[in-house]
Order: structure tokens, then sequence, then C-alpha cells
């Protein structure tokens, strides 16, 4: 049997490939795809250009990191799950011994048998996907497979970032960089009990969408010469008890820094660029604590699928762009040129989307 999946050549092309549907090792399962969506990591690092290199790059694989389906064939040893089971895939498959995968941290798993779906293994941009038992989620029916891809990448990075700065009902919380992964702060941080959420952004359509999806409760022009007054406004003179920055922009980074409050957490998500600030001013004598945050564990992601449920909050509310996998260089092409563009349409999150 024959299946159709997407590769990123770079130089923002997008090329169909067929391959054989795999037969599932030991230990692994055939997952049909119900749904992938587009991280902004896959437009930035692989389909504009090939940014990694060696082990950590992309290796000209079936791209697609956030993925979700159905199992529908097991290899032998699996002891979990079964055909016919809805899961989602944590995106790294490690090695399985070292102190981090133990953790359930496999994204810092630093041997050579790490691969990251989409870019080290075949993603989930494609009719199916061979998966790992031990990297799969089980997905609650009350949850759809668009949920489940969001949690996969996104909605997990930011759920670890909020525990890690341990937010809850004594928090106002800044968020800088209403992206995909800003939504799901902001909506993740209002059910760990924020009592007020603030979302910066340079975009006014991101800022609109994010109050409209119920994201945050106020916004702040972050690119107004007056960003810091008007947060010290909205919170009564202090700045936030904790920001979290999902920018990854030097702007970003910095204004999250200057909103948070003395005492206050920081916590940097957004990745790349750099950022500049006198640090004696801002962390030192403000008594700043930063903390970085890379994606999840595994056992973090089986904790906020069960707290999804609980809160009856669907993260499919940020996706506005559904495509079938026919359509990925549309797809693609929408994602950059609207989704990552700062002055743009609300664009949020653009999903490959296989109809039950």
């Amino acid at each position: 049997m024959k299946m159709q999946g997407v590769l990123l050549p770079g130089q923002r092309r997008v090329e169909f490939k067929e391959f054989d549907v795999p037969e599932p090792g030991h230990g692994q399962v055939l997952i049909k795809m119900k749904a992938s969506s587009i991280c902004g990591s896959d437009i930035r690092a692989i389909y504009r250009e090939h940014l990694g290199h060696g082990p950590e790059g992309y290796q000209g694989v079936i791209a697609g990191h956030e993925p979700c389906g159905q199992i529908v064939k097991l290899g032998p040893g699996c002891k979990r799950f079964k055909e016919g089971d809805r899961v989602i895939l944590y995106h790294i498959s490690g090695c399985g011994v070292c102190n981090d995968c133990r953790e359930g941290y496999m994204i810092s798993c630093t041997s050579e048998y790490r691969a990251a779906y989409g870019w080290q293994r075949d993603g989930g941009h494609a009719d199916y996907l061979l998966a790992e038992e031990n990297t799969c989620v089980a997905l609650p029916d009350a949850l759809s497979y668009v949920d489940g891809a969001l949690v996969a990448c996104g909605f997990g990075t930011v759920y670890e970032a909020l525990n890690r700065v341990a937010v809850s009902g004594q928090d106002r919380v800044l968020i800088t960089g209403m992206g995909p992964v800003g939504m799901a702060a902001g909506l993740i941080a209002k059910k760990m009990g924020a009592t007020l959420v603030i979302g910066a952004d340079v975009s006014q359509s991101r800022l609109d969408f994010s109050v409209e999806c119920g994201a945050v409760d106020a916004v702040v022009r972050a690119d107004s010469p007056d960003a810091v007054k008007a947060i010290q406004a909205l919170t009564g003179g202090y700045g936030c008890e904790v920001s979290v920055d999902c920018s990854g922009s030097p702007q970003g980074r910095l204004l999250a820094l200057q909103g948070t409050r003395r005492w206050g957490r920081c916590a940097m998500v957004g990745e790349g660029n750099r950022v500049d600030f006198d640090v004696s001013q801002t962390i030192i004598h403000n008594q700043i604590t930063i903390y970085g945050s890379w994606v999840t564990s595994l056992g973090h992601m089986e904790d906020l699928v069960e707290k999804l449920v609980e809160w009856d909050l669907k993260p499919e509310v940020i996706v506005s762009h559904r495509y079938p996998l026919s359509q990925a260089a549309e797809a693609l092409k929408g994602a950059k040129s609207l989704a990552y563009r700062a002055h743009s349409s609300h664009v949020v999150r653009v999903m490959f989307d296989a109809k039950d």
C-alpha cells in the first residue's frame, strides 16, 4: 500500500512524494494521521531554509512534528495501546536510557539515537506515521484530533513554562508575542488561576484575535514607546508577577523583563535571536528570576491532556485555517506569509485536517 508525504527541501519549496506505508517493528505503532499542524519552527528553520546542521538538522524526511491520529496497526511488543486508540505524539523519540529520557524530557536527549518526528524521522504531514509506542499520549474522547495536534508542541510547551514559574491565583501574567504559542499561554494561564492576563504584540490583528478567543484580558502594543507604562497602568504601577516571552524577538524579551514586577518570574519560551539589557538595573536590582523552558516532558503532556478536559479548554479555538494534505503548498505559503509576519492578517495556526 502507498501513501503521500510532504517534504520540505528549503527555499520555500514543497515536494510531494509517494512512499510505501511502513510496517511497525518491535514497540512501534502505525498511526493514520487525522491532524497535523504547522509550527513556527517549521517555517523558520525548514521551509524557508535549512538552518539546522548535523544530527539536529532537518534530514529530508516527511515534515510535521505536531501530529495526532488513530492507531491502525501494532508491532510486536506493544504494551499499552491497541488498534483504534486515538493518540497524540510527543514529537521526540529519545534514547530512552539517559537521565533526561528517564524523566520524560526526550527533547533534551543528546544521544545519537535521538530523533524528532518531522526533522530526523518521518513526521505527520502524510497519510500515515510510524511511531514508537512510548511517545504516544492517549487522546481523550472529549478532545478532537485538532486539539491533540496543538498539544503536541505549542500547548505542551507553554504548560511546561507556566508550571516552571508556578502560575497561581496570586499572579498577573504578561505574555509578549501573541502568536499560537502566546495564545496558548494566555488560555492556560487563565485556567491556572491568573487574575489578569495581558497580551503584547506589534500586530493589532493578533491582539484583537487574542481578545476574541478569550486568551487575554487586556492588550498592549509592544511597539509603542509607552508599552511599559501601559503595563504598569494595568497593574497598579507594579508590573506583572509573571511574564512569558513567546516572541523570540529582542524587543519582546526586553518588554517581558521590563513588565515584570520586582521579585517576579520571567519564562523565556520563544526561540532565536538575542536580547541586550543592563543586567544590574533590569534583573539583579529588581530581584527577577529568569527561567528557560524548552518544550515539555511526556508526563507533563499527559497531565495537560487531563487538565484540558477538566478545564473544558479546546486548543482548536486558536486555529484559523485548515487544509487537506493535498494543499500543503498553499498551507505553508499561507502560514509563512500570514501567520508569521508581524503586521499581517490574524492567521494563528494552519492545520492539515483529515475529517473522520
